[in-house]
């Protein structure tokens, strides 16, 4: 059986002051929760002091991307090795942001994915549409597009302990949301893309909700039979939002 999987990218915010703060009321709020996985992912400058703070609890630490060369000449990039070097675990890529504003391609984007595998890291890959082709009926065109640059190269066993992460493009950050029923169906079309290659791992891949998750929204979407969690934006830089998302998922499980 799946286990739910709830992440906070922090994207680009954070001071050392706030990191302490936020995992330490993560923790408090947390502390007793079972039955989900939990992760959040600081911007790269704050990795390492999120990991001491996060010592000893249940949240692990992920980070935002990656590059995919391990070492040289390749000024302001993190490595796979450096990131687990630092203890962190589930590594974001193909995140839209990376898509749009560094033309990061769905063939860079698999390279990337497959560096994390190599590493023993484990790839959170995000994938979804823009407003312009969801209105023009593309939704599932270009989700199997993004999944079949990893599939292709690395076949579906690739996919085995990874992540998926579904983030309709005009749902983030834009406090529009896709209704549970639309977000069931392009996760289970995710899940029936796989299964052609491997029933089996697509019955185990956890495949993440992403777009406006909120306090409010994410009990629904939870209750849909192929959401297996959250990637989190804006609501994981509060505490008690973020712990009543985790709470929700850990209820799905129960």
């Amino acid at each position: 059986m799946r286990h739910p999987l709830v992440m906070g990218n922090w994207k680009l915010n954070g001071s050392t002051h706030m990191v302490n703060e936020l995992i330490t009321d993560l923790r408090k709020e947390l502390s007793s929760i079972t039955g989900c996985d939990v992760a959040i992912a600081p911007p790269a400058l704050y990795l390492s002091q999120a990991k001491q703070a996060l010592a000893g609890s249940r949240i692990a630490l992920g980070a935002q991307d990656v590059d995919v060369n391990l070492s040289g000449a390749f000024t302001g990039e993190t490595s796979a090795t450096m990131l687990k070097d630092i203890g962190a675990e589930y590594i974001i890529i193909g995140h839209s942001e990376r898509r749009t504003y560094h033309q990061e391609s769905d063939e860079f984007i698999a390279k990337k994915f497959a560096i994390l595998k190599q590493q023993g890291l484990i790839p959170v890959l995000c994938i979804g549409e823009t407003e312009q082709e969801n209105e023009a009926g593309q939704t599932e065109t270009v989700c199997a597009r993004q999944i079949n640059a990893v599939l292709n190269t690395l076949g579906a066993e690739a996919f085995q302990g990874a992540v998926i992460a579904y983030e309709p493009v005009w749902a983030i950050g834009t406090g529009k949301s896709a209704t549970p029923a639309q977000a069931q169906a392009v996760h289970k079309f995710i899940r029936d893309h796989i299964a052609k290659r491997d029933e089996v791992i697509a019955q185990q891949i956890i495949i993440q909700y992403g777009g406006s998750v909120n306090a409010d929204n994410a009990t629904e979407l939870f209750a849909q039979p192929d959401i297996d969690g959250a990637l989190v934006g804006g609501a994981s830089l509060k505490a008690d939002a973020f712990a009543i998302i985790v709470k929700a998922a850990a209820a799905k499980k129960a």
